[in-house]
């Protein structure tokens, strides 16, 4: 049988009716919902399962004046009043987990691991959209995100994933916003101007 199409109301909440938070509620995020967050969006698909994104949840006040410096001026001040900065990032590595993601494909690890661009191709293709996912996840629990660039990638790397083959992709906020922090709503293109039926 067919799914049925969500409602309305979790449309919004998902989609419709969210939006990027830049204030956030003096709320705790626990860490059972961090847990339940990534058992959720872990299930989204990648190429061969093979789950490449790697995530850092910055919650202490410690490990947040360490990723500080890393942040563009602009992104600061809200960064370090959220309750929770992911650092999504993904693994250059990803193919030595797939004898385990990818049972079916014994010796999967080859169709990746014989050149570096094609491992970053599918590392950063797969860690995007599983970053993507997180965000889809945590609305659907009830958080308020703020995706974001404007950090340094490099310094990121030095301080949260040195000595690993792990590279950061974006940052995202999150929490529970304060409307009061929220920017109009801009534009979108039309349906015409970014598809076409072939």
């Amino acid at each position: 049988m067919p799914n049925s199409a969500l409602p309305s109301a979790a449309l919004d909440q998902l989609f419709c009716g969210a939006r990027t938070h830049n204030a956030w509620l003096d709320q705790a995020v626990p860490d059972e919902l961090l847990h339940r967050l990534y058992n959720m969006f872990r299930m989204g698909p990648t190429s061969a399962n093979s789950c490449p994104a790697r995530v850092v949840f910055v919650k202490s006040r410690e490990a947040k004046e360490k990723l500080a410096p890393a942040l563009a001026e602009g992104n600061r001040a809200k960064t370090m009043a959220a309750p929770v900065t992911a650092i999504i990032g993904y693994d250059l590595h990803f193919y030595e987990k797939l004898d385990t993601l990818f049972p079916n494909a014994p010796g999967a690890r080859s169709w990746f691991d014989y050149d570096e661009q094609v491992a970053f191709t599918n590392a950063f293709r797969g860690g995007t959209l599983q970053g993507a996912y997180l965000i889809i996840a945590a609305r659907a629990l009830g958080m308020d995100c703020g995706p974001m660039g404007g950090f340094d990638n490099a310094k990121v790397d030095e301080l949260f994933f040195a000595g690993t083959h792990i590279k950061s992709n974006f940052l995202c906020n999150l929490g529970y916003g304060d409307p009061k922090g929220v920017y109009p709503r801009n534009p979108r293109l039309s349906f015409e101007e970014a598809c076409r039926i072939a």
